[in-house]
C-alpha cells in the first residue's frame, strides 16, 4: 500500500502493533528502487499476512523521508509495535530481504513458547534444542513431578542461561539432601519469589560447601526477574554482601 504524511500514523504505526509493517521509502526516478521494489513485494506476498509492505515515496513526502533520516534510497524500515526495529539501505539479494524478513515474524518455535503448554514447549524444543525460554518452564513442570532426571537433561542442551544454570544448581542442591533449603524451593514453586530469595540468601552464610549452588539459584532467579525489577536489584545487593 502507499502511505502518505496524512496516513502514516495509521497505516503504519498503528498497524504495526498488531502485525510487522516494512516500509519501502523510494521514488520513481532511482533504479535501485525498482529492483528492489519486486523482490520486496513477493517476500511480503510469500509470508501471507505475516507482514506487511507500506511504500512511501520520498519525492512526494519530503517531510516523512526527513524524520526518519532517509539520504539515500531505497531505504526500507520494519515497524513493530509503533516502533522501528530494523532497516537496510540499497538494494539487496533476495537472500537478505528473505532473512530481514524472517527476523520480523515470529517462527513456529516462538508460537510455540508463546502457547506455554507442556505438549507445545516439547515441540519447540524439537524445533530449537538450544531455547531457554522453552527448557525452564518445562524443567519447571518435570521438577513438580519429581522427574529432576528429565528435567536436567533437558536443560543439559542449553547454553549461555543463567536461568537455566540456576536450575540446574537447584537439581544439584536438591540430589544432595539439603534440608535447609527445601522450604525456599517450596516458596519458588509457589510464586513467593521474595521469600525465596531472603531464604536463599540467608542460606549462603551456613552453606558450606553448597555456596557457589546456591549463588547460582539466586542469580538465575534474578535473571528471570528482569534487570529492571525492584526485587532483583534489593536482592543483588544483599547476595553481593552475603558472598564477600
Amino acid at each position: 500500500m502507499d502511505v502518505t504524511e496524512e496516513t502514516f500514523a495509521t497505516d503504519v504505526l498503528e498497524r504495526s502493533k498488531q502485525v510487522p509493517v516494512v516500509v519501502d521509502f523510494w521514488a520513481e526516478w532511482c533504479g535501485p528502487c525498482r529492483q528492489l521494489g519486486p523482490v520486496l513485494e513477493r517476500a511480503v506476498a510469500d509470508r501471507a499476512g505475516k507482514v506487511e509492505l507500506a511504500k512511501v515515496d520520498t519525492d512526494g513526502n519530503p517531510n516523512l523521508a526527513r524524520a526518519f533520516g532517509i539520504r539515500g534510497i531505497p531505504a526500507v524500515k520494519a515497524f513493530k509495535d509503533g516502533a522501528m526495529v530494523a532497516e537496510f539501505t540499497g538494494a539487496q539479494p533476495r537472500e537478505a530481504v528473505e532473512r530481514f524478513l524472517d527476523s520480523l515474524v515470529p517462527s513456529e518455535a516462538d508460537a510455540l513458547v508463546a502457547q506455554a503448554d507442556e505438549a507445545a514447549l516439547r515441540r519447540a524444543l524439537e524445533l530449537e534444542p538450544g531455547r531457554g525460554d522453552a527448557a525452564v518452564p518445562l524443567a519447571r513442570m518435570l521438577l513438580a513431578r519429581g522427574e529432576s532426571d528429565a528435567a536436567a537433561a533437558i536443560l543439559g542442551n542449553v547454553s549461555g542461561s543463567f536461568a537455566v544454570d540456576g536450575m540446574l544448581a537447584r537439581i544439584e542442591l536438591e540430589r544432595a539432601g539439603t534440608p535447609d533449603l527445601r522450604q525456599a524451593f517450596a516458596a519458588l514453586d509457589e510464586g513467593a519469589t521474595e521469600q525465596a530469595l531472603d531464604l536463599l540468601i540467608d542460606g549462603i552464610a551456613d552453606a558450606d560447601g553448597a555456596r557457589d549452588e546456591i549463588r547460582r539459584v539466586v542469580v538465575g532467579v534474578l535473571d528471570e526477574l528482569g534487570a529492571e525489577s525492584d526485587l532483583a536489584r534489593a536482592a543483588r545487593r544483599r547476595l553481593a554482601s552475603a558472598l564477600y
